[in-house]
């Protein structure tokens, strides 16, 4: 005869349906990448530099979606960075559970970083390790300045900086 309780149960050694759910999701979950994406907006709003600074890992949210954040936050910068005259603003912005934080330059040049997780001392001197590489690279006599930083080697020390900071 047909008994729910026992047909509900799985066997032992077996897993049932919401077992392996749960089991997909918490694999995922092990596997997600940690966010972190970096973009540096120009005085005149134009983007010099883009990076994807995230971990190995999936990603549920679509590289679009941090553009729209990061340049939602872009106005907020803006106010702040006349009310303030630190250079390292924290994070500015929350949207979507992201946080975007933010770093002005004397010249109103915006390093952004879009991330999940926060860690303000480790932003913080990315941010400043960052602003030294930018220094160095607009010193270039080949990078025009308020052109997109196009250098490999500003790219690969970017990267590297990021590792160092925000290893998980």
């Amino acid at each position: 005869a047909f008994s729910p309780a026992r047909s509900a149960r799985p066997a032992a050694g077996r897993k049932g349906r919401g077992d392996m759910a749960v089991a997909a999701a918490s694999a995922a979950q092990a596997n997600a990448a940690i966010i972190n994406v970096l973009m540096i907006v120009g005085k005149n709003d134009g983007l010099l530099y883009e990076a994807d600074l995230s971990s190995e890992g999936v990603r549920e949210d679509s590289p679009h979606l941090d553009q729209f954040v990061v340049n939602a936050a872009l106005d907020l910068v803006d106010e702040m960075s006349w009310t303030t005259t630190a250079m390292f603003m924290r994070v500015v912005d929350k949207s979507y559970d992201f946080h975007v934080s933010a770093y002005c330059t004397a010249g109103h040049v915006r390093f952004m970083l879009l991330h999940k997780v926060r860690n303000e001392d480790a932003i913080r001197a990315f941010f400043s390790e960052l602003h030294d590489l930018y220094i160095k690279a607009i010193m270039s006599p080949f990078c025009q300045h308020g052109e997109r930083i196009e250098s490999v080697a500003f790219d690969q020390r970017v990267r590297a900086a990021a590792r160092r900071h925000f290893r998980a």
